[in-house]
């Protein structure tokens, strides 16, 4: 198995102090609930039609969430990167088929806690249910952008728009899903790059 870049546990616990600040102790209780887990770069975390059992916390590298549609056009929702919680949160909470896919971007080092003891810890432990309303709030946010802010934008401005908020996303992330996420076509892209 890959090795686990140094720090791992740090950048859970800073992730922690900045929304919901912990003691050392409290910390070294939940550690156990994590898992390091490996993804290399391309597999799948999850897939449309499979159930949601897990939320995962990214210690290194990033994965997109997406959708294929009836056409088999992939439409991308989220990406994660470093630092970040992600997981098909919708699956997770109702307990429904995934209709999206979550896939491993980057070679992707994640802390992985499973539904059942996530949403036990939610329920006992006041820290944590603010991180889980922290996510909440910010997908519900990060969707209202997309819809409001993007809607009428021009491909330019979406560009943009989405430099601002992942400065290092064209060095990282492959021009095709960066595309897929702007609702553009890779040819767009390229011309849109000559114009920044």
């Amino acid at each position: 198995m890959a090795k686990f870049p140094p720090g791992t546990w740090d950048q859970l616990r800073d992730y922690f102090s900045k929304i919901a600040p912990i003691s050392v102790a409290e910390f070294e209780d939940l550690k156990p609930s994590f898992s390091p887990s490996y993804f290399p770069k391309n597999s799948f975390l999850l897939r449309q039609g499979e159930l949601c059992l897990s939320m995962y916390f990214v210690v290194k590298g990033s994965f997109r969430i997406f959708h294929i549609n009836d056409t088999g056009q992939e439409l991308t929702r989220y990406f994660a990167f470093e630092n970040k919680f992600g997981t098909n949160l919708t699956s997770m909470i109702e307990g429904s088929p995934s209709v999206e896919n979550l896939q491993a971007v980057e070679p992707l080092f994640v802390l992985e806690i499973k539904k059942a003891t996530f949403f036990q810890l939610v329920e006992t432990i006041p820290q944590v249910n603010k991180i889980y309303r922290n996510i909440l709030q910010n997908a519900y946010i990060t969707s209202q952008r997309r819809i409001y802010d993007l809607q009428g934008m021009t491909a330019l401005d979406r560009l943009k728009w989405l430099l601002e908020q992942y400065p290092l996303i064209l060095s990282r992330i492959p021009s095709r899903l960066v595309a897929s996420y702007l609702g553009i076509s890779q040819y767009t892209l390229s011309r849109l790059k000559s114009e920044l």
